[in-house]
């Protein structure tokens, strides 16, 4: 049995734990209008899609002053450069997408932007997927595969730039510095330097009125944006290049708190389910159409067995048709939202506990849509293709768990 609609829970408060309690700990910033108005002039010239090519270095640079490869980077950003090799940023253009990819002519340098303008916009990774996708040496150690690398956010025309130091000071006149310093902007600490890629424009696919990625908007509305706790503060805390999200488990715990309901059989109805809330979550729970939570609740006996035609499904999701012409359901949970997972069937006679599971599906879109390519031929791409199916299973892991024992 699947159910594909989560009820809406009222009337309960206060199901806060320690651990899903990071906003209250984090520091409120509020922005002068001024200076909200220079990041917001600065954000729309940095992210000029496509962005342009760097052209000639200055004279007198080293090479690893001009290259544009994370690991030149790494070279001095030692820390930055290992925390980043462990985010999904490095892995924006994976097998999955670059599979895709292949489908592509090679010199469909417009067909190629619908995806490289978040996965790999600089125009170099552009440059460097053409050649691969023609037969030809990428260059440059194939900075397309590396996807959101370090310039991709601070390199413009072989300028550097970046946040003010930790103390607020920036680089003074006649110092000299290597790559000539950096030029220093508040927008690296505004949610919407983020919301470049994490938030389509006014006029960008949607459906049901929802744009499609909808990230900085579902923030916006919420209280983490009036009390100017940034994506930032969350995903990259103290500076540090993580961006750990939904494909990290605790993260996810930190973001949710989870109730059990009260177990009961009435009438030969065995009765019971979880409270999931969206406590510590900055956007909706979870953002986007990838992931799905799956609620499974199932009668197992004495031996922990599970008894046939107990299983109840429900999801959290933003359910579409892998075409992306329509929306299921969505079953998301808003900031501060609350959703309650109901168990209801005929209680079998050899139950003696109701098990429960929260099980995150961070790729869940994913999986369907490329086990939906391979059944169909996935073309040139299809080593890369079945690569990426392997890796979306495995990032499956189990939020929550609980065995309700029943009454005699």
């Amino acid at each position: 049995m699947i159910a594909r609609q989560a009820t809406l829970a009222s009337g309960r408060r206060g199901r806060w734990s320690v651990a899903t309690a990071l906003a209250v700990m984090l520091l409120v910033i509020v922005v002068p209008a001024a200076t909200a108005d220079a990041v917001d002039a600065f954000i729309e010239r940095h992210w000029s899609r496509p962005l342009p090519a760097q052209g000639e270095p200055p004279a007198g640079w080293t090479g690893l002053e001009a290259s544009l490869a994370p690991e030149a980077c790494g070279q001095c950003h030692a820390d930055q450069y290992a925390q980043w090799q462990t985010s999904f940023h490095a892995r924006a253009l994976g097998p999955g997408l670059l599979g895709q990819l292949r489908d592509y002519a090679a010199d469909d340098h417009a067909g190629h932007q619908e995806c490289l303008r978040c996965h790999a916009p600089l125009a170099e990774q552009a440059d460097a997927l053409v050649a691969e996708l023609a037969g030809k040496d990428p260059g440059d150690a194939g900075l397309h595969r590396q996807g959101l690398v370090c310039a991709a956010c601070h390199v413009r025309q072989h300028a550097r730039y970046g946040p003010p130091r930790r103390d607020g000071s920036v680089p003074q006149p006649g110092v000299a510095l290597p790559h000539a310093g950096w030029t220093p902007s508040d927008a690296f600490g505004d949610a919407r330097f983020c919301g470049a890629c994490h938030q389509f424009d006014d006029d960008g696919y949607a459906l049901e009125g929802k744009l499609l990625e909808n990230t900085l908007a579902e923030w916006q509305a919420s209280r983490y944006a009036r009390d100017g706790i940034s994506c930032q503060q969350c995903h990259m805390p103290d500076r540090r290049h993580l961006w750990r999200g939904i494909h990290d488990p605790a993260m996810t715990r930190n973001g949710v708190t989870v109730e059990t309901l009260a177990t009961t059989v009435d009438g030969g109805t065995l009765s019971g389910g979880l409270v999931v809330r969206n406590s510590g979550t900055g956007h909706h729970f979870p953002t986007y159409l990838t992931p799905r939570i799956v609620f499974e609740g199932v009668q197992v006996d004495a031996a922990g067995s599970e008894l046939p035609d107990t299983r109840v499904e429900w999801w959290i999701a933003r359910a579409v048709t892998l075409d992306l012409s329509a929306e299921l359901f969505d079953s998301r949970i808003p900031a501060d939202g609350e959703r309650e997972l109901v168990y209801a069937l005929p209680r079998a006679a050899a139950a003696v506990a109701l098990q429960m599971t929260l099980r995150v599906e961070p790729d869940a879109f994913y999986t369907d849509f490329y086990r939906a390519l391979l059944a169909n031929g996935s073309g040139p791409g299809r080593v890369e293709i079945e690569q990426a199916l392997q890796d979306s299973l495995a990032s499956h892991y189990t939020l929550f768990e609980t065995r309700m024992a029943l009454p005699d």
